[in-house]
């Protein structure tokens, strides 16, 4: 995988790829790369607005692309069952769960869970359990990949305390959602392989990307100094998010991708082509993916029946 570039993704023509939070940044490049491949490619997004935005600017930018924007806010259970329920029924070759959001507030989801928590683990739980059908029905191929980050190594999660209400900590919050994203891929690809399905789940993370998650939290609370400067890391020492997005893509097109695999850049995780990462060791553990896993379904009411093991 040395030297690993978009030229190196294979065909993508029929298949069906549904990327979260592709209006910007990491998923805007993954949708339009998948789409330049031939890929069929649903951008799930929470605002109309951005979303048919960037249907158009792919369509710009990859002529003869074919994209289409629906809506997903995943800080909504209703919403994602939503989202959904209008793909029912159709061929689905790759789930990208690339929404997030980062030090945020202590806020809610309509559900309420602590925000973080809820849309970055499990909005992308529920999506997934609720999408799997298609999925399984795809065949050889077909995959889930969800983004991490290499910030999970800040935060396990904590059983006892899903939404934090005992001491809210932003990054410790962010943190802690990344390593759920781990740990459900964990027992997620646990599952598949118990089950014998073809699907594969594997995860990905940018390494340090230059998108606007970094300057959303601040610029939220008006704190004009935290924005200036994490616009200002942006500049000097991010990647763009052009080669952020490759550990993603690898992750979803590369044929020696199996269960498990966690892929990132390999100069202090920060930056550089895709090659497999480094992660903390809880978050291979079957004993904390079994008992997320049993949470996350308990909080979203979203069971993943065909691989009930």
């Amino acid at each position: 995988m040395k030297g690993w570039t978009t030229s190196d993704i294979p065909d993508q023509n029929g298949r069906t790829a549904v990327v979260t939070g592709a209006n910007s940044g990491l998923g805007f490049v993954t949708a339009r790369e998948l789409a330049r491949r031939g890929a069929q490619v649903v951008l799930a997004c929470r605002d109309a607005g951005r979303g048919k935005a960037a249907e158009e600017r792919i369509r710009a930018q990859a002529p003869g692309a074919v994209v289409r924007y629906a809506p997903l806010d995943l800080a909504d259970l209703a919403s994602v069952r939503a989202f959904a329920a209008d793909l029912r029924g159709d061929r689905l070759d790759l789930l990208i769960n690339n929404a997030g959001v980062m030090a945020l507030p202590y806020r809610t989801t309509a559900d309420g869970f602590e925000t973080q928590f809820g849309v970055n683990h499990l909005g992308h739980f529920a999506l997934t359990g609720l999408l799997l059908p298609g999925l399984l029905e795809a065949g050889p191929g077909a995959r889930v990949v969800t983004v991490s980050s290499f910030m999970h190594l800040l935060g396990t999660v904590d059983p006892g305390d899903l939404n934090m209400e005992r001491r809210y900590r932003r990054w410790v919050a962010y943190a802690r959602s990344k390593s759920a994203n781990l740990l459900f891929v964990h027992e997620l690809s646990r599952r598949l392989r118990a089950t014998d399905a073809h699907l594969v789940a594997a995860a990905a993370h940018p390494g340090y990307a230059s998108t606007n998650l970094q300057t959303a939290a601040p610029r939220m609370e008006g704190r004009r100094a935290a924005e200036r400067f994490m616009e200002l890391g942006n500049r000097f020492f991010a990647q763009s998010a052009e080669k952020g997005a490759l550990p993603t893509l690898y992750a979803a097109t590369a044929p020696e991708v199996r269960q498990d695999d966690f892929f990132g850049p390999p100069f202090q995780m920060w930056r550089g082509s895709p090659t497999r990462s480094a992660r903390a060791k809880w978050t291979l553990s079957d004993k904390a993916g079994r008992q997320l896993w049993a949470a996350s379904e308990q909080l979203t009411g979203v069971r993943f029946a065909a691989l009930e093991t």
